[in-house]
């Protein structure tokens, strides 16, 4: 996705995506904001085999997540314990 298309919500994309996959029930991931003050602007709770893709945003700077999961990113896999 090129960085001049805009997402669902009318904010512009960067085009970089994740993808978490639950191993776990109740794991839960967090999208925070960018600017002076980092907070969590949306939270999603996924059960096991369940997954989601996320993208970064010009509202989302970072991804937390919390929980046992598989994350797949452009620069590789890591597994959260």
């Amino acid at each position: 996705m090129e960085a001049d298309e805009q997402g669902g919500s009318g904010e512009l994309a960067t085009g970089r995506y994740i993808v978490v996959k639950a191993l776990e029930d109740g794991v839960t991931i967090m999208g925070l904001t960018r600017g002076r003050d980092t907070r969590s602007h949306h939270s999603e709770r996924l059960d096991a085999g369940e997954v989601m893709v996320a993208q970064f945003t010009q509202l989302t700077a970072a991804i937390k997540i919390r929980g046992k999961a598989e994350i797949h990113t452009d620069v590789g896999r890591v597994d959260s314990e």
